[in-house]
């Protein structure tokens, strides 16, 4: 079963309030619509992805990936190359210089990649929903079934919301 999400971008409180009532009157069941934006529900009240959150997530992952493979790549790299730039650490202790090194460039590897994908791909819509917000806009959201979202979306659209969109999560499994 798949959970159906609307999401409407109004201008304004004056605008964001009638639609709200509007919705209410129309009595579909109103702890399925939320309304975000100053006075109201704050987008992590509402649990609203943050991009900050799925790009720490990103990083994580690609640091168990990176560093391993950096370290091996740079006792690589020293064994092949044959430098010898800490003369007073011997073979060995060059050789694990070197893979030192090697996975510090994949942890920063890690940290740069995974914070980039993870604040634009990862995120979703969330980051422009939430940039909307901070910008004094205010969003509704409607959640549940496709009839209820389609009620919704009829309701909304008499308000001209700047943007309305429609999204389904499928369900697990």
């Amino acid at each position: 079963m798949a959970t159906n999400y609307l999401v409407a971008v109004l201008s304004n409180r004056v605008q964001a309030e009638a639609a709200y009532m509007a919705l209410e009157q129309k009595t579909l069941p109103m702890e399925k619509i939320s309304l975000l934006g100053r006075g109201f529900m704050s987008a992590d009240e509402y649990g609203l992805i943050n991009p900050d959150d799925a790009a720490d997530k990103q990083s994580s992952q690609l640091a168990y990936l990176l560093v391993p493979f950096g370290f091996a790549s740079g006792i690589a790299f020293s064994i092949l190359s044959g430098l010898q730039t800490f003369a007073w650490a011997g073979e060995i202790g060059n050789h694990l210089i070197g893979g030192l090194l090697g996975a510090a460039a994949g942890l920063m590897g890690a940290y740069v990649t995974g914070r980039l994908s993870g604040w634009t791909v990862g995120s979703g819509d969330a980051i422009a929903y939430r940039n909307r917000l901070n910008a004094g806009k205010y969003v509704i959201i409607a959640e549940g079934s496709d009839q209820l979202v389609r009620q919704a979306t009829a309701i909304l659209r008499q308000f001209e919301p700047e943007n309305i969109q429609g999204y389904e999560e499928l369900a697990p499994g």
